[in-house]
């Protein structure tokens, strides 16, 4: 653990029972971090846990809806009593398929209720504890969508361009707090959304429809959680102390490599 340790650090995963934040959980753990696994679905969360705990890592699971503004701040102040609070990964989110005409008004408000309200409301809680401590590392989860245009993905596009650009926001804002904040901009990741996403949608075309997804990235297959993990470790350590305010894409050439 000589590199990207996070020895002592106490972190916080927002939607971290499955997927993304299931692999970011495990990781941080295994580098030495104490970590929160937030998230709607807490019996998820437990699950997490345990795979960690197995594993010799540390932490607790907690049933959290970001969208609840009230329920954030007892969660997070909850945390930070013993020893404050390090790194804050918002990680959960929801997604929605449609355009502009067939997008209602409610589908619009429940993504931006958790992809954004949500964002907000747990870097507000966890800002004021980092300041305490004297700094802290806040990582969002953005999106490709935030960066081009993707065919019927209106609302949930508009969404993680609000993430990049609050992202950019608290950078600057907490420079003299010693608290850095940037984000991941992944593309297609295979998770358990993404199988339950296509068996839902298109019922025995799965493996066709599964390779026509993972052939749009350049590099030919969707990514893995743990890759985005990874890139995780990496900014929320002590090794990228320098980086602060940036979006880094982790799309298999998807934006920048035509083909």
């Amino acid at each position: 653990m000589s590199k990207f340790s996070l020895k002592n650090k106490i972190a916080i995963i927002t939607g971290g029972g499955s997927g993304i934040g299931e692999s970011i959980g495990k990781v941080f753990a295994e580098q030495g971090a104490y970590v929160n696994i937030l998230d709607y679905h807490v019996d998820q969360a437990n699950k997490v846990l345990e795979a960690i705990e197995k594993n010799g890592g540390k932490g607790k699971s907690i049933s959290c809806d970001v969208s609840n503004r009230k329920q954030v701040i007892e969660v997070v102040d909850e945390i930070a009593k013993p020893d404050g609070i390090d790194i804050l990964v918002n990680n959960a989110g929801v997604s929605h398929i449609g355009n502009l005409d067939n997008t209602s008004e409610a589908d619009f408000d429940r993504i931006f209720s958790v992809n954004v309200k949500g964002y907000f409301h747990v870097m507000m809680a966890c800002v004021k504890h980092m300041k305490e401590k004297g700094g802290g590392a806040i990582l969002n989860m953005a999106s490709i969508a935030a960066s081009i245009g993707i065919p019927d993905r209106f609302a949930y596009s508009a969404s993680k361009g609000a993430v990049k650009a609050m992202t950019l926001s608290v950078a600057v804002d907490y420079l003299k707090d010693n608290i850095r904040c940037n984000s991941i901009s992944p593309a297609r990741v295979h998770t358990p959304f993404v199988d339950d996403f296509i068996a839902r949608n298109y019922p025995g075309k799965e493996k066709e429809i599964f390779d026509k997804l993972s052939k749009t990235q350049p590099i030919g297959r969707m990514g893995k959680p743990d890759e985005i993990a990874h890139l995780a470790l990496y900014l929320c350590s002590d090794e990228a102390s320098f980086i602060t305010g940036n979006d880094y894409l982790i799309d298999g050439g998807f934006i920048n490599l035509a083909v």
